[in-house]
């Protein structure tokens, strides 16, 4: 994992002190990489580019290769196979010098990457699920990226854009689709045979992220406890780590209880105050990028998880990206305004594909805020391929239409029974901050004032009096072009 930026000259000569300039956007995503900090100044006064690291293991994990021209900064896990001792950054090299830009097709994993070629192209790209994020714009003919929003606010005021999954976009040429990985899965057969191969995906990609891994975040739903009890096999010593809500504890806390006592492993708890959630409120804003209700209170309890982990290590594993694979948005999915199957299948289809701005940005900048990479099995190309093979009648099932049947199915016999047929929560409603965050706001701003602001500036809608508030911060760090980058998605428009 790692922090890149960069600001590259279109035109020739940048007369500011673009070394310096960079140096600021990477302090600004320290949290994105404490361990090294690397800048590469290019010859003319062209620009300049670098990146923060994480170190996983007692050496150093490396992200750059800037010795010589092209420059790549890369921000990812590959798990290509390789000769014994090529980091991810060597394998990206060799692929990039042998396919061009070919090569991201062939790049099995999770990956975000900047390249400045000898022309002073750059390009950017971005893995088809796009869990990793990177921003990026220009000013008088000069480029500038960032992993997050916060390293381009002093250059580029209104023209930002993120790069979208499954994107290629060229400096100088514009914007190109890719095609994702084609991992080679076997076919679907009846429910038994379904359930055992998505097993033994499943195995597997825990597996492949085990490496530096010493924590598991359990929330006491399904898709954690499946993680947990695959990890303990291949670390028995690996700890679980579960937050909740201090004064109004969530449902989430027994169930995380239950599965721990069931493991036989030791259990870390963090009950978050309501004057731990205040003290983070402005910060929550300023690491998200987004005034989103949603968003905000997702990532209060991952911050307050992962701060707690970074104790023990700079590693975790976690569940998300299950309810996008296997049907457990069961409020989208489910609703009775879904009339067949193919309308389904199509919003379960775009679940996926908008999933990095639902579940997996308040991922990503939750555990980045204090440092934690965190590693998704669910997101393994191989399980990800094999979920778009499976019906959706086999994830959600039945008369009773229990969603992620599938998996449950695939693990019931390695989870506790409450466990395996627990009904899918919203994450912060499982964790109790939902029921928290009405009356926490409600002391600060006035909920009357949405009557008289229903709008932010560039037009989107607030979702309710809270969202007032965390706009007002919002604006405090961002330009209020960047409210653009706030997206919901209403799956009935």
């Amino acid at each position: 994992m790692a922090g890149i930026a960069g600001i590259i000259s279109q035109h020739g000569r940048i007369e500011t002190n673009s070394t310096k300039q960079v140096g600021k956007m990477l302090k600004l995503m320290r949290h994105r990489g404490p361990d090294n900090s690397v800048i590469r100044t290019l010859s003319d006064d062209r620009g300049a580019l670098g990146a923060n690291e994480i170190n996983l293991t007692p050496a150093t994990t490396f992200c750059t290769s800037i010795d010589k021209s092209p420059f790549i900064l890369f921000d990812g896990e590959l798990y290509n196979e390789r000769p014994e001792g090529q980091s991810d950054i060597e394998l990206f090299k060799e692929y990039y010098e042998k396919y061009d830009k070919d090569c991201f097709s062939r790049l099995n994993g999770s990956f975000v990457c900047a390249i400045v070629e000898k022309n002073d192209e750059v390009i950017l790209a971005r893995d088809h699920v796009g869990a990793r994020p990177v921003f990026f714009g220009s000013d008088n003919s000069t480029f500038y990226f960032s992993s997050e929003m916060k390293g381009l606010a002093d250059h580029v005021q209104f023209n930002i854009n993120e790069l979208a999954p499954g994107q290629i976009y060229r400096s100088k040429k514009g914007m190109e689709e890719f095609t994702a990985f084609d991992p080679q899965v076997p076919e679907v057969g009846d429910m038994k045979e379904t359930a055992d191969t998505l097993r033994e995906l499943m195995i597997e990609a825990v597996k492949v992220r085990m490496e530096g891994v010493d924590a598991v975040s359990l929330s006491g739903g399904l898709d954690s406890s499946i993680v947990a009890v695959i990890a303990k096999d291949f670390n028995p010593d690996i700890k679980l780590f579960t937050s909740t809500v201090k004064s109004k504890p969530g449902p989430d806390l027994e169930n995380a209880k239950l599965m721990a006592e069931f493991l036989g492993l030791e259990h870390h708890i963090y009950e978050i105050t309501d004057d731990d959630i205040i003290d983070f409120l402005s910060g929550s804003v300023w690491y998200m990028e987004s005034f989103d209700e949603d968003c905000i209170s997702g990532i209060i309890s991952n911050y307050y998880t992962s701060r707690m982990i970074k104790e023990f290590s700079n590693a975790v594993l976690v569940g998300e990206g299950a309810d996008e694979l296997f049907g457990g948005y069961r409020m989208v999915l489910k609703n009775p305004r879904v009339k067949s199957l193919e309308q389904r299948e199509r919003l379960a289809q775009k679940l996926l594909e908008i999933s990095y701005n639902t579940a997996l940005r308040r991922l990503d900048r939750g555990w980045m805020a204090n440092s934690v990479m965190y590693k998704t099995p669910f997101l393994d190309t191989k399980v990800v391929a094999f979920s778009q093979k499976i019906p959706m009648d086999f994830k959600i099932y039945g008369e009773n239409q229990v969603e992620k049947f599938v998996l449950r199915e695939a693990f019931r016999d390695m989870l506790p029974e409450q466990i395996a047929n627990r009904e899918k929560l919203r994450f912060a409603m499982g964790t109790g901050m939902d029921d928290v965050m009405d009356d926490i706001i409600g002391k600060i701003i006035d909920p009357k004032e949405f009557e008289n602001r229903p709008k932010a500036a560039y037009g989107l809608p607030f979702a309710s009096f809270k969202e007032l508030y965390y706009y007002d911060e919002f604006l405090q760090f961002f330009p209020p072009a960047y409210e653009n980058q706030t997206i919901r998605w209403d799956p009935f428009k």
